[in-house]
């Protein structure tokens, strides 16, 4: 028996729980945004990797493939990190495993099988954190589990954490908001955060502000390959 993990949307966080799974694994397929180049390598180093590149990947992942067609244990896989961006028909292929949108696919569309393991990385508005692993005898049969990684909500007692961007930061002298200031602290702050690899826990609670606002900010940042400040109060405000 032959098995496969599967992962994508990673975003420079590779948990704990999500090696333990990939342990033992005789390759393991990453569906883009990686973010980071020492997670792809930590990765190498626990089986053969098969990875294309995300619209977050920056320059040091420029000579990764943006699309993989492979055959592995006998089945026919073709990868992707957003499935829209697709040339053409994909006649031949078993298994299509794309990422992009943090959210768990499985289904059939004919006989080709689309597979989305979801996001592993930093926890995205309140959706699962989720992977993939593929099994196999080698004779083109497989099966598809899906894997559903704990989430623990790490709450600290009397912290007040504000949801919006009006409420989420100092105030001036005088008592009142200096906004354009305030903000633009806020969501620099952010930024530094995601590129250190912080979860969203962690910039929230360095942000005092709530999850729910951090995970907005990061995911214009993540999404959004090279938008600054302004951009993202634009988008979110």
């Amino acid at each position: 028996m032959f098995r496969i993990g599967v992962i994508s949307d990673t975003h420079g966080l590779l948990r704990e729980e999500v090696k333990n799974q990939l342990q033992g694994c005789d390759a393991i397929l990453h569906g883009g945004d990686i973010h980071k180049e020492s997670v792809m390598k930590e990765l190498q180093g626990i089986a053969p990797l098969y990875i294309v590149r995300g619209n977050a990947d920056k320059e040091w992942a420029a000579d990764l493939p943006a699309i993989l067609n492979l055959e592995l244990f006998g089945l026919r896989i073709a990868m992707i990190h957003n499935k829209k961006e697709w040339p053409g028909e994909l006649p031949g292929v078993d298994l299509l495993v794309f990422g992009h949108s943090h959210k768990y696919v499985d289904q059939m569309e004919g006989s080709l099988r689309l597979l989305n393991p979801g996001s592993c990385g930093p926890r995205r508005f309140h959706q699962p954190i989720t992977m993939a692993v593929i099994e196999t005898e080698g004779n083109g049969s497989y099966e598809v589990e899906r894997i559903d990684i704990p989430h623990e909500k790490r709450e600290e007692p009397g912290k007040v954490q504000e949801n919006s961007l009006d409420n989420s930061f100092g105030k001036n002298a005088d008592g009142n908001l200096d906004r354009n200031l305030d903000r633009k602290k806020l969501v620099e702050t952010v930024m530094k955060d995601v590129d250190k690899g912080k979860t969203i826990e962690q910039i929230a609670d360095s942000s005092h502000i709530s999850k729910e606002l951090a995970e907005q900010i990061c995911r214009m940042y993540l999404t959004h390959p090279g938008v600054d400040v302004d951009g993202i109060l634009n988008r979110i405000t």
